[in-house]
């Protein structure tokens, strides 16, 4: 899992995203398709409006299990993990003594082990502060590098998945998940993913997950890479790893109230919910005037500097500038709210809710 060298990696899919005329940048030391040939746009536009598969096999992917294995991840994570029955999932942070965010993740659970799918960037400290943190009854192993991993999105996924591998997930809801077979291989398959449409994330052995990717492709499903991925998350307003929240952010400033426990202990809670630590509150804010905000960009109300962005991109659906914004937690009135971009002021419009709704999310 260490990549003690830092060697430029490849996923198991390398081969075919070069095949396919993708732009490979180097992404959490992992060469990845940031976009292919036919264009950021239509791969935006076939996650909305049809369905895309993208290849995130750099994610970390770890198996706990053992006695107490499910009070052990009450203990490091944020969000009642404990809770979960088989085959549901639940959305998480893995948080400092200080209370800054180590990682956002998903646990997800099948029988009695637990899934944790986390972030490329951390996987490695992720898998060291989990392993110091724990007794010997619990077992943790990495099994990234023997698996990859596949998230299928847009309101047509569901239905293009049952035709192509005769499988039945209708009986899937949001965040559950279950095992499934296709030709005779096991496969983990959730409804979760990271661009707000209906979706589904599979994991399974690399040489397997090679096959359906083909199936896929061969179907006419389109390949879809970082960038736009990154566009369909800033427009539904989710949090990504460096932006919105680290180590040096508490969660409550990044608006995460609503997966942190407040009646348990936890590692880093007690910091949390320390009125003091807690300063900022995410907004989310749409061009008026033309432009586009960009991370570090300073907003303004009154000529007083209230925030800046912490992420930003031009919206294909609403046809403007979106971003998320990181601002004092005291200010209620989002009126009259300014941009600096290059030394001149544009107006913005704040809210407390994402710009994009009605997507196939739960549909």
């Amino acid at each position: 899992m260490e990549n003690k060298d830092n060697i430029i990696l490849k996923t198991s899919l390398y081969d075919q995203h070069v095949n396919l005329n993708a732009k490979m940048v180097d992404f959490a030391n992992y060469l990845m398709p940031i976009n292919y040939d036919k264009g950021i746009k239509y791969e935006y536009e076939s996650v909305r409006s049809d369905v895309g598969v993208f290849d995130v096999s750099h994610m970390g992917i770890f198996k706990i299990t053992g006695v107490g294995a499910d009070l052990y991840l009450d203990r490091v994570l944020s969000n009642d993990i404990s809770t979960l029955n088989h085959g549901e999932a639940i959305y998480t942070l893995l948080c400092n003594d200080e209370g800054g965010v180590i990682d956002d993740l998903i646990a997800y659970r099948i029988k009695d082990e637990y899934i944790l799918i986390v972030n490329a960037s951390n996987k490695t400290k992720d898998f060291h502060w989990l392993c110091n943190h724990k007794d010997d009854n619990v077992e943790i192993n990495d099994i990234s590098d023997s698996t990859s991993l596949l998230a299928v999105q847009g309101p047509n996924s569901r239905d293009k998945l049952e035709e192509m591998f005769n499988l039945q997930l209708s009986d899937l809801n949001f965040y559950q998940c279950k095992e499934i077979q296709i030709n005779n291989e096991s496969f983990f398959i959730a409804r979760t993913g990271y661009t707000g449409e209906l979706g589904f994330e599979i994991l399974g052995k690399s040489e397997a997950i090679n096959s359906i990717w083909d199936v896929m492709i061969n179907s006419n499903i389109s390949p879809a890479g970082l960038a736009v991925r990154d566009v369909l998350r800033i427009e539904m307003g989710y949090c990504l790893y460096g932006h919105e929240i680290s180590e040096n952010v508490n969660p409550l400033d990044a608006s995460l109230n609503w997966i942190i426990k407040k009646d348990r202990d936890f590692i880093g809670s007690n910091f949390i919910f320390n009125e003091l630590s807690q300063n900022y509150k995410l907004i989310f804010i749409k061009m008026i005037d033309r432009g586009i905000p960009r991370e570090g960009f300073e907003l303004f109300q009154k000529n007083q500097k209230i925030g800046e962005i912490t992420s930003g991109t031009f919206s294909y659906n609403l046809g403007i500038g979106v971003g998320i914004a990181s601002i004092k937690k005291n200010i209620d009135n989002y009126s009259d709210i300014t941009i600096d971009i290059r030394g001149k002021k544009y107006k913005v419009l704040g809210s407390n809710s994402s710009f994009l709704n009605n997507t196939s999310l739960r549909k």
